[in-house]
């Protein structure tokens, strides 16, 4: 079977912390073929994880259906996958929810807190302790079912669940000896047992789920615990998770809290996937006819966004269209210098502006006003194509100087081998030597 490292990007022979190389054996046929995962139980125990978690991971990455049956080991993914697939995903899963950020070690321990709705990791070689850092589906599958409950109360069995209700029904749920027999039947009970003695022990277990009360608990969360909270406003469309940021930066501008707030605008955007198109949102919001002073005052807030991004920075050149097209008596006259003050702050890149030049869209505003916008810009953008010339002809004259001075430097190789006392005086002087050449070269 062989072992490999647990950290497959270490190459080390001697590395300590050895798994069981991925073993899959394909069954089935048509709509009913299945790979079985035969060592996931030892693969699971190497690696310091129930055996469900990485299951379940193959399933949210390969979009298929998984089965447990604790009964008798067998861990099952719908459809047909070859081992080797499955181990570059598990390199995935251990990189994500086994490997110590701090040390890169896998002794780590996953810490599910169910009310709150959040997952720790602890590490016991180099103390570590943080939220997960990674918001992925399984999170979700993770907080029903935590790392410390019996694993066979993870998820569903293939069989004896339904049996195990079955039972249920007939012994009418008089005594739960009676109505399971193995740990397997147990996994439809065990949630609702862990429920009923939260609800003894703890008055306050039920928890305000109105959006109002949510909306509170993430604004007391830190900015680790928000991006690994599970939320379902991925789910949404592109336009209301724009809102939501739009919501955000609105009452930051409006408490006068901006400044400190850019980590918290971007790693806001970053997780509901819009960071490239927050430029339309941050324009809307902090662009009225003083433009060209607010340029300034929030340039760091846009290099965040548009720094090394060429898509963020188009649709920033829409959202200052949709701006001028508000405020077109003070800000159409001053198209060329509103340009010019967003490419010396670096906010946009000058191969930006030349490609936004080229073509005249009507995505933001009418065409007749991009058009204007256009025109109005045009001493701009000849300014830049020619600062842009000017440099390439510098750089072609440069090129001519150093093939002139090596031209020279050639010409006078010859002289230093000859022998004459009087060509071997005037070699002590490299700068005689070059005024000669250059008479002779005009002589000729």
């Amino acid at each position: 079977m062989g072992s490999v490292n647990v950290n497959r990007n270490v190459s080390d022979a001697f590395y300590r912390y050895k798994m069981p190389r991925l073993i899959a054996k394909v069954e089935g046929k048509g709509n009913g073929i299945k790979t079985v995962i035969v060592n996931m139980v030892e693969v699971a125990k190497a690696i310091g994880r129930p055996a469900t978690y990485p299951t379940k991971y193959f399933g949210c990455e390969l979009g298929a259906q998984t089965q447990f049956d604790f009964k008798n080991d067998r861990f099952i993914v719908n459809g047909s996958h070859d081992a080797a697939k499955l181990q570059d995903l598990l390199d995935g899963f251990i990189r994500k929810f086994v490997l110590c950020p701090g040390c890169d070690n896998p002794e780590t321990d996953l810490l599910v807190s169910q009310k709150k709705g959040l997952i720790s990791q602890g590490c016991k070689a180099c103390g570590f302790h943080g939220p997960l850092e990674f918001n992925h589906k399984l999170n979700t599958f993770i907080l029903k079912n935590p790392p410390n409950l019996n694993p066979a109360a993870q998820g569903s069995s293939l069989t004896e669940g339904k049996r195990g209700k079955r039972s249920t029904k007939k012994n009418g749920e008089t005594n739960g000896d009676e109505r399971v027999s193995d740990d397997s039947e147990q996994t439809v009970e065990a949630p609702n047992k862990v429920a009923n003695v939260n609800e003894e022990e703890d008055d306050t277990w039920a928890v305000d789920v109105s959006e109002e009360a949510v909306r509170a608990r993430m604004q007391d969360l830190t900015d680790g615990a928000k991006g690994m909270t599970i939320s379902d406003d991925l789910e949404k469309t592109e336009k209301e998770r724009m809102d939501l940021v739009y919501e955000l930066v609105k009452s930051r501008r409006d408490a006068g809290t901006l400044d400190s707030a850019h980590k918290e605008i971007t790693a806001e955007a970053e997780r509901l996937e819009i960071k490239s198109k927050t430029p339309l949102v941050l324009a809307e919001l902090l662009f009225d006819h003083n433009m060209p002073l607010q340029v300034k005052k929030h340039r760091v807030l846009f290099l965040r966004f548009t720094h090394e991004d060429q898509k963020a920075q188009k649709y920033l050149l829409g959202g200052i269209e949709q701006v001028i097209s508000l405020h077109k008596d003070a800000l159409l006259p001053k198209v060329p210098g509103i340009l010019k003050l967003f490419y010396d702050a670096d906010i946009l890149e000058e191969k930006v502006l030349l490609d936004w030049a080229d073509k005249v869209s009507r995505k933001y505003v009418t065409r007749e006003l991009a058009q204007e916008i256009h025109s109005r810009a045009e001493p701009f953008i000849k300014w830049l194509r020619e600062a842009e010339e000017e440099e390439s002809d510098s750089e072609e004259e440069e090129d001519d100087d150093l093939e002139i001075e090596y031209n020279d430097r050639a010409k006078a190789s010859p002289l230093r081998e000859q022998p004459k006392p009087a060509v071997k005086s005037q070699l002590n002087n490299a700068d005689d030597v070059d005024g000669e050449d250059d008479l002779d070269i005009d002589a000729i």
